[in-house]
Parts: C-alpha cells; structure tokens; sequence
C-alpha cells in the first residue's frame, strides 16, 4: 500500500486537475483510473493520475470513448491510432450527414407532382454503403467467367462507383436510380444469359478485358469530342479482341455474329446506367458508355 503522503485524496486530485469528484469516482468504477483505499477506507491516488486525469480530459474533449481512452491509457492502443480511428469514424458519420442533407435537398427541390415519386426512389439508398453493395453484387452476378481480382477490381471502381464523399443532390438521385435499374429483374436476366453464352466461348476473360480496355482506350478521344459511330483502329482493336479469345479472325461474318454477343450494351436501359455512372462520377466519358459506342461502330460496320 502507498504512504498516505505519497497520494493524494479525491478532493485534492479533483482542484488539481479541475475534474470533479463525481466523475474521478466514476472513471474509477470503470478501471480507467486506479485508486488505493486508506486505513478509513477512503480513496487515495498516486501523482501520476493527474497527468492521466489531464489526458482523460483532452482525449475526451476530442470525443474519445472511454473504451478507446482506456486502450490508450492501457498500452494496447497508442495516441495515433486512437485519433486515426476516432477520425476515421468521424469522416464516415460525416459523409452520412452529408448524403442525407442532399437526399432531403433532393427531396425539397422536387417538382411538387414528383416530389413524392422522387422521394419513393430516394428511399431505397438511406445507406449509401449498402447502395453500393448492391451494385457490386450486380456485378459480381454477371461475371461468370474466372477474373483476376486486379481487373475485376478495377472495373467494380468505374462500373459501381462509390457514393462521393459530398455529393449534391442530383448526384444522389443518380445514385438512387442506379440502385432502382440494377433491380430490374429482365435487365439482369439478359446481362447474365449473355455472360453465361459468353464464357462457353470466351478462352481467356482476363485477356479479353485486356483487348476491350486497349480498344477503350481508344475510343475514348472520339466519345469525349462526341463523335459519331464509325469503322477505324478503335473498332478493329475491339474486334481482334473478341475474335482472339474465341480462336477466330476478323471476318464480315464474325462481325455480325459479334454484334448479337454485344447487343445487350446498346439496350437502353444499360445506356441509362452508364449515363447515371457518370453523373454521380463526374467523368466525361464512362468505360460503357465507350463499349457502348464501339457496339454503335460494329453495327454501322456490319450495315
């Protein structure tokens, strides 16, 4: 036990350290600070809980838990990464404040005969995390074939873009409206019979992905300066691509068969997709709306 000179009481501790006597009480019943009992059984701290009392106070000013504090305190936990996570789960709250002030933004400046209808899509995105998720596992569906994480991963960051940090309110209605396509059911159903057809052909997807993104990149200059449809290296790099990875050539015929294997990027619904991708993006030209204007461009080819 500690000489009673050593400690100080509760009383004392408490004007040192400008914390009151209620509350060091209750950091002790949580174990979060350490007391002895005197011969009359009262309460008595070593020195060392006042600097441990003073980081109580600025730790708790910053709006630490006491859980992440007595992590700290306990060694478990160093200050930085109490803090980053502190931070960390600040941002995420922050970012969910801001989707809903912009959700109610978008309900607000709604044309009053579709305020209502408005506010029926906005409710299936109240979690822009879960929004999400549910484009990814469209996706996911329509990938039947074996992929590298690595180009799987990168088409996920364009094709299911995660919800802007501080979006407006046209962004998340554009977000609500992907949510509401990707849960047409005849949508689904036509993307995935193709990708089902597509992987009893395909020899190699990774290497297809490969050729498309060279032809993607190629096209994008045209798609950007709003070029019309039309034959050139774009749409032969496009086509090689396919025909490669399905042991053919580039022939009259297998373009027009190729035009069926893709015919599912011109549907409507899909150009809509892509449209909205890059409303809650920003980007000028998306990755389907370029595969879209190859498709366009092998159609005019073939015609």
């Amino acid at each position: 036990m500690l000489v009673r000179d050593e400690t100080l009481g509760i009383g004392e501790l408490s004007r040192l350290t400008g914390v009151p006597v209620r509350t060091i009480r209750f950091y002790c019943d949580e174990g979060i600070i350490a007391s002895v009992r005197s011969t009359g059984n009262h309460r008595r701290f070593d020195r060392a809980a006042v600097e441990r009392l003073a980081l109580i106070r600025r730790l708790r000013g910053l709006g630490l838990g006491l859980t992440s504090i007595a992590y700290v305190l306990s060694g478990e936990r160093s200050l930085g990464e109490a803090v980053s996570a502190e931070r960390a789960a600040l941002d995420a709250r922050l970012a969910e404040l801001a989707w809903r002030r912009a959700s109610l933004r978008a309900v607000e400046e709604a044309d009053p005969a579709e305020r209502e209808a408005r506010l029926d899509l906005l409710a299936a995105v109240e979690d822009a995390s879960a929004a999400r998720e549910r484009l990814v596992r469209f996706w996911r569906r329509l990938f039947v074939s074996p992929v590298s994480d690595g180009i799987f991963d990168s088409f996920l960051s364009m094709a299911a873009p995660r919800p802007p940090a501080d979006p407006g309110p046209l962004q998340v209605v554009a977000y609500a409206e992907l949510v509401h396509l990707v849960g047409d059911r005849s949508l689904t159903a036509g993307l995935r019979a193709r990708a089902l057809a597509a992987a009893r052909t395909v020899g190699d997807e990774d290497l297809l992905m490969h050729g498309v993104g060279e032809a993607v990149t190629l096209a994008q200059p045209c798609v950007i300066a709003g070029e019309p449809p039309r034959e050139g290296p774009e749409l032969d790099r496009f086509v090689a691509a396919h025909a490669t990875v399905r042991g053919r050539g580039d022939s009259p015929a297998f373009r027009r068969e190729l035009l069926g294997v893709v015919e599912p990027d011109r549907d409507p619904r899909v150009r809509r997709y892509w449209r909205l991708v890059g409303e809650v993006s920003g980007e000028r030209a998306t990755i389907g709306a370029m595969i879209g204007w190859l498709a366009d461009s092998l159609e005019r080819s073939v015609t």
